[in-house]
């Protein structure tokens, strides 16, 4: 349950440790994507607003403090197995005074038996699922806990996005594409569900899917209509953290052209790029335990 990470919140991925950074790739990726997040919270086909939140594989706090804008008498029980992402959410809560609208619970997805988790209207996860080893006996357990009524909203990101365009870098056309070949061969084996289709199986768990869309994310450079100055660091703390996961694999070639995008100080820094956007799409279901 820490999003990128075998048990989170999230998308590239290696780890749920926090030393290579996956922290703050969590904070800008909620930075960059808070309008998609909100689209999305504004979407979802509840029936009254809830009260009661679960946010499963809460991370740094993206989808929590989305749920908390959204609904201003909701509390939430963010849900992780990181205590630094808990701590770091908890942090974040108190800095803007809602210290008592959210509760962390670190606990393990995948256990057979998982803490107090209350009763609630709504729960959501997002980037999560796909790093369990039994989403099934998960899905389960969230139509267990859940209000009758309540929402189920699954929400996946389409891999960790893309920034470069597809003649970049100079010289080495095409390098992101290859980088996330490599990571998604070695992402095979140990997340069989990524990219899953999540409809059936909340179907096979009881739930009724009342809705599934894709959102295109397309989030140009910034000093454009949707850019963001965190377009920048956001692909430069994803392509660090790729880095550590392909750098055996790559040609050397490949491999000294990403450093070259890495290091902040050169003349080819990716932050020095003015042609970066943010491609990716999400999708999200919402299904109902009746």
């Amino acid at each position: 349950m820490s999003q990128a990470h075998p048990h989170t919140h999230q998308h590239v991925h290696p780890e749920h440790d926090d030393s290579d950074g996956l922290a703050e790739i969590l904070d800008l990726d909620a930075e960059v994507l808070a309008e998609h997040t909100a689209s999305i919270t504004a979407w979802l086909p509840l029936q009254d607003d809830p009260r009661q939140v679960v946010d499963l594989g809460c991370g740094t706090g993206a989808g929590t403090f989305a749920l908390l804008d959204r609904f201003p008498d909701a509390y939430v029980t963010a849900v992780d197995a990181s205590a630094g992402h808990l701590r770091r959410l908890r942090a974040k809560a108190c800095a803007r005074g809602l210290e008592e609208r959210v509760r962390t619970v670190q606990a393990d997805l995948d256990d057979t038996a998982w803490p107090d988790l209350g009763t609630p209207d709504l729960v959501w996860a997002s980037a999560s699922l796909h790093h369990l080893a039994h989403p099934e006996r998960a899905l389960g357990a969230v139509r267990e806990l859940l209000a009758p009524g309540g929402v189920f909203a699954v929400v996946e990101l389409a891999g960790f996005p893309r920034f470069l365009p597809e003649d970049a870098p100079e010289g080495r056309p095409g390098l992101e594409e290859r980088c996330h070949a490599v990571v998604e061969h070695l992402q095979r084996d140990h997340m069989p569900h990524r990219g899953a289709d999540w409809g059936p199986m909340l179907t096979a768990a009881g739930f009724t899917v009342e809705g599934r869309r894709t959102i295109p994310v397309n989030i140009e450079p910034p000093g454009t209509r949707t850019g963001t100055d965190a377009v920048g660091p956001y692909a430069l703390a994803g392509l660090r953290r790729i880095r550590g996961a392909v750098a055996a694999a790559l040609s050397p070639e490949d491999l000294t052209a990403l450093d070259h995008l890495l290091d902040t100080t050169g003349p080819h820094s990716i932050l020095r790029r003015d042609d970066l956007r943010v491609r990716t799409e999400r999708t999200v279901w919402a299904a109902r335990r009746t």
